[in-house]
């Protein structure tokens, strides 16, 4: 035995008794340690790997209890022959030809995924430094403890006598309660158990329902942009797919819809433009599934990430002809390798469901969900709600401060409530792939547009930004040199405006002095500034002028500065000013235009 086999990690979440279990175990499973075999002493194998011969000694001896190894007196450790009884020899068939491989499997494949464009972060994404990436895991989230402590309570025996009886078809009834008194009033739903599905995730309710629902016969609405995996599912069915079109209210309701069978749409935070679908908007669709004799799949995937007072109740809550089935998942707060989701609808579907659940994946593990049960009967899922929303508000308006800060004349983003992601559109000349790449190969993880899209090829000067993937002190620079990326792709150093003179001395102070610049944010909202002749300013933002901050303003070699209290970091920052009628425009050292605003005086 040579030590790299044995490669302990100090740095490693397991101790190194654990550790060395884990090699132990391995290498006799594997055949390197062969049965029969004797092994190192403790003291020559702790000599070997520099650690404590009593680790080592405890870690012989857990596996001489386990039957792993056996003792023999004044001999030493052996391992034990009647682990490989009943053993194939894997050996023998291990010269499979590759050409064999191929010849065999080729062309066996009957129900080939359809030509569905995706786009994929890489694997590493969180070794990039910004990793705008939504939908992905943070380890800093996730209630570690709270969940220990649900997943001990699920091991005691009395638990484990309840989920142990596990027939594969029924699901834990605590978690079923759970859900129905505990998640969905929160989006003002009433079910009764028989109404409930568990689900290895949302993708995995959506899917039973496309098997039940859909066929070559039964035209299904998704929206546009859309979930590319909802889209691939119906298209691997060969349902009709109409694409229906998604402005700022969500799903627009129209005539394409009367011909549909099915709509599936995402009214909380439509995915992937993050807007919310009005009341009105909302009423509107029911009211058209009543006349022409649709469902509605209402998929709300980011049910609990709202930082609003009052958020909209869902679909099925005021659905009075029953006509919307529900899916959810608690895997966005919690974390997507939980895969734990569920469905809401009539008994009978919910029954025909549990059928086919049966047929292929089960139920999701019964300890699994118990320990979810646990974890919310106990408060922690709606403490960790309240958390992670408090988080994601701070990052989402991070990212939009910084972008306004740093992108005002080259990018425009929608207001958004709550969520996890900005749809941010740049200039008509702006090469979104060409961007994704250099991004990337600078540090900055961006998500294009066009995979949403039915025909994919729209939308080249559209990226996605996501805020669940990086902490909030890392936004900042990130947009920075996104900044930066950005004017580099679009052509370098941009050239000053033909039009308007150049400001300095003492005609950029007459200028500026006592007065108001107008102009929008990149969220769309109005802002003005006053400067007053005695170098202070004042700034309001809003539509009702709710975010308001004062600051300074002054002349410096021949640059115009300005340094608030709040906005803008707190921080100071010059210009090099150019005046056109009433139309002021601002440039960095490079002459690269930053901003620009209306100006108004007195």
């Amino acid at each position: 035995m040579t030590s790299p086999l044995f490669h302990i990690d100090a740095e490693s979440d397991l101790g190194l008794r654990d550790q060395l279990r884990q090699k132990l175990v391995s290498a006799i499973l594997s055949g390197t340690f062969l049965p029969g075999e004797r092994l190192p002493s403790s003291r020559k194998l702790s000599e070997q790997l520099g650690i404590a011969r009593n680790t080592v000694t405890l870690a012989y001896q857990q596996l001489v209890d386990e039957g792993y190894l056996i003792s023999r007196e004044r001999s030493g450790l052996y391992v034990n022959e009647a682990l490989v009884k009943g053993r194939a020899d894997f050996a023998r068939v291990a010269g499979r030809a590759e050409t064999a491989k191929s010849t065999v499997w080729r062309n066996r494949v009957k129900a080939a995924p359809p030509a569905v464009r995706r786009f994929r972060f890489p694997p590493n994404w969180q070794s990039y430094p910004f990793p705008f990436v939504d939908g992905r895991f943070d380890r800093s989230l996730f209630p570690a403890a709270e969940w220990r402590e649900a997943n001990r309570l699920a091991l005691g025996l009395r638990e484990i006598h309840q989920w142990s009886t596990d027939s594969g078809e029924s699901d834990d009834r605590m978690l079923i309660e759970e859900i129905r008194t505990k998640i969905l009033p929160r989006r003002g739903i009433q079910a009764s158990p028989d109404e409930i599905l568990v689900t290895v995730g949302a993708q995995h309710a959506l899917h039973l329902l496309i098997e039940l629902l859909t066929d070559a016969t039964t035209p299904c609405a998704v929206e546009e942009p859309g979930s590319p995996d909802m889209r691939e599912l119906l298209l691997r069915r060969g349902v009709p797919v109409v694409s229906q079109h998604v402005d700022q209210e969500g799903m627009v309701v129209d005539g394409a819809l009367d011909r549909c069978a099915i709509v599936h749409v995402t009214p909380s935070h439509q995915r992937p433009t993050g807007a919310v679908m009005s009341v009105a908007r909302r009423k509107a669709l029911l009211a058209k599934a009543d006349a022409h004799d649709f469902v509605i799949i209402e998929d709300d995937y980011e049910f609990d990430v709202n930082a609003d007072d009052a958020p909209i109740p869902a679909l099925r809550s005021i659905d009075a002809g029953n006509r919307v089935v529900y899916v959810a998942s608690l895997s966005k707060v919690l974390a997507p390798s939980l895969r734990l989701g569920f469905m809401v609808a009539p008994p009978e579907i919910i029954a025909e469901a549990r059928r086919l659940r049966q047929l292929t994946t089960r139920n999701p593990p019964l300890n699994n969900q118990r320990t979810a049960a646990l974890f919310l009967s106990l408060g922690h899922y709606n403490s960790t709600v309240v958390r992670t929303n408090r988080v994601f508000h701070d990052r989402l308006i991070a990212l939009r401060d910084a972008l306004n800060h740093y992108l005002p004349q080259l990018i425009a983003i929608d207001p958004i409530r709550s969520g996890t992601t900005y749809w941010v559109r740049g200039p008509a000349t702006l090469n979104v792939p060409d961007l994704i790449r250099e991004a990337e190969a600078r540090g900055v993880l961006i998500e294009p547009v066009a995979h949403y899209f039915a025909r994919g090829d729209a939308h080249e000067n559209v990226f996605r930004m996501g805020i669940t993937s990086l902490p909030i002190d890392r936004i900042r620079a990130g947009v920075a040199a996104l900044a930066e990326i950005i004017r580099d792709v679009m052509g370098g150093v941009q050239p000053a405006a033909e039009q308007g003179v150049w400001l300095t001395g003492s005609a950029l102070r007459e200028a500026m002095a006592g007065a108001t610049l107008l102009y929008k944010t990149v969220y769309g909202e109005p802002c003005s500034i006053e400067l007053l002749p005695d170098g202070t300013m004042t700034g309001r933002a809003g539509y009702a002028d709710e975010d308001r901050d004062t600051g300074r303003w002054w002349i410096e070699d021949d640059r115009w500065f300005r340094q608030w209290n709040n906005w803008a970091y707190g921080e100071p920052i010059g210009f090099h000013t150019t005046l056109d009628g009433d139309r002021v425009r601002w440039f960095n050292a490079d002459r690269r235009l930053i901003d620009s605003a209306v100006i108004s005086r007195p």
